[in-house]
């Protein structure tokens, strides 16, 4: 039999914190994502009474996939610039943070 070795990249230490930044742009994610979850409810009104019939028409598959489409809208609202609804939310965790 022979004897297990250990590799000597498991011996380094563990790879120190990440940066201040990084809360900064989780909280922005965050933020943007909060933001896109918004505009797809406020945009999904707007296609529930379209009809999808006639020949080119998605029947029972366009509406299944229906909200995938407006999830997929608002993200690239959220991305193009957005309504600003992310920079304000931004700006109250940042001030919240500040009074913790």
């Amino acid at each position: 039999m022979s004897d297990l070795s250990v590799s000597p990249a498991l011996l380094q230490p563990a790879p120190s914190a990440p940066p201040a930044a990084a809360p900064t742009a989780r909280m922005r994610e965050t933020a943007e994502a909060f933001e896109a979850s918004f505009l797809a409810q406020m945009m999904k009104p707007m296609f529930e009474g379209l009809s999808t019939e006639g020949p080119f028409g998605g029947g029972e598959g366009e509406s299944t996939w229906r909200s995938f489409m407006i999830e997929a809208m608002a993200k690239q609202t959220v991305k193009a610039g957005g309504i600003g609804l992310a920079d304000q939310v931004v700006a109250q965790m940042l001030k919240m943070q500040e009074q913790a």
